[in-house]
């Protein structure tokens, strides 16, 4: 069961799914850290070696995009794409991330904060994820991470993930528990669905190229999976097209629009948005101003933050509670991946950010 809704899968067994370390704080220095079947090389710990492979074809299936938005030299590959119109709303977009080669063993990339996200990753390598005090070491290999208010620091080892994000209309659709129980968390994806649909995904996926084939095979899954509109859509709609409009600053506005008093207002965003309305809305309107910045160039240019901010201060305090540093110091790191990704989701979805993402008010 979905929801309310029946699905079915056909017989599955259950995808492995490796146990999820968490830490209230961060390590003691000099502490023993799980190997997981890591060795050591020039005092850095790398997954053991596996056969050289062929990355994944960059690109996207979305028409009109310029292939060169793909092209990096960086021992990295990429995919973006587009749901079906029919999935797009509750699974907002499709990504396969490759990387491979001595230089990417250990690099620390980072992911900005925003919507819930499935990841499975397709490789016996680890992920490590750093979010606010809270260290992922590995993350489970078939994963939903949880709405995100920081932004998350990635340590990688290659390999191929392949991700989905999910709006707030697909938590609903999907997730029977509240998504604040699961905000700035990762869990094993069979810890919030049932394990069959984890297993079901898992497996259509192993058996696929993770390349040309994962978009007619994700759209194919969640056309079968998804059911009927669940009771709150409509008011889920409203509130998503409402929370990324910048000319939209008070929460009074969005609870009239959508027909409901404040305090069921928050209620609804706690239950499928994971944060309460004001939070969502500062998060978009300070990823708004950052990503500009990031845009322009390498410097923090501070002419470009969103008219909602009073002064500067006001948008570092921002800064420092959804990125945990200033954006000066943030745009000094070298964050290529990041900014391919960026680059890439700005070219077929039309946004830098799932944060951002737009969502039709009407059904």
């Amino acid at each position: 069961m979905v929801g309310n809704r029946p699905i079915s899968y056909g017989i599955f067994t259950r995808a492995q799914i490796l146990p999820d370390h968490v830490f209230s704080s961060p390590p003691t220095p000099g502490a023993a850290i799980p190997d997981h079947g890591m060795g050591d090389r020039d005092g850095r710990r790398f997954p053991p070696d596996h056969p050289p492979r062929r990355m994944i074809a960059s690109g996207t299936h979305m028409p009109g995009v310029d292939p060169a938005v793909f092209e990096t030299d960086l021992n990295t590959a990429l995919r973006y794409e587009r749901p079906d119109p029919r999935v797009g709303d509750y699974i907002t977009e499709y990504y396969v991330l490759d990387s491979a080669g001595p230089e990417v063993m250990g690099a620390i990339e980072w992911i900005m904060p925003g919507s819930a996200n499935i990841r499975l990753f397709m490789d016996e390598r680890p992920v490590n994820v750093t979010i606010g005090n809270r260290i992922y070491a590995p993350t489970p290999h078939v994963a939903l991470y949880g709405p995100t208010s920081r932004a998350l620091r990635v340590e990688a080892f290659g390999g191929v993930t392949i991700g989905m994000a999910v709006s707030a209309l697909g938590w609903a659709q999907l997730i029977d528990q509240p998504a604040n129980r699961f905000r700035d968390r990762i869990v094993p994806l069979a810890d919030a669905v049932p394990a069959q649909l984890a297993s079901a995904l898992h497996k259509r996926l192993g058996a696929s190229d993770m390349a040309l084939e994962v978009k007619g095979i994700l759209d194919a899954f969640f056309v079968d999976t998804l059911g009927e509109p669940h009771p709150d859509e409509p008011a889920i709609r409203i509130m998503s097209a409402l929370i990324v409009d910048e000319t939209v600053e008070d929460i009074a506005i969005i609870a009239d629009r959508v027909g409901m008093s404040v305090p069921r207002l928050r209620q609804l965003s706690l239950r499928y948005f994971g944060f309460p309305p004001k939070r969502l809305m500062r998060r978009a309107r300070f990823l708004r101003s950052l990503l500009r910045m990031y845009a322009a160039g390498d410097a923090a240019d501070y002419s470009l933050i969103s008219r909602g901010y009073f002064d500067v201060s006001h948008f570092l305090r921002d800064s420092e509670e959804f990125l945990g540093t200033t954006p000066r110091r943030f745009m000094a790191q070298q964050t290529p991946y990041l900014r391919q990704i960026l680059r890439a989701r700005t070219a077929v979805m039309g946004e830098p950010a799932q944060a951002l993402h737009p969502i039709d008010a009407a059904i």
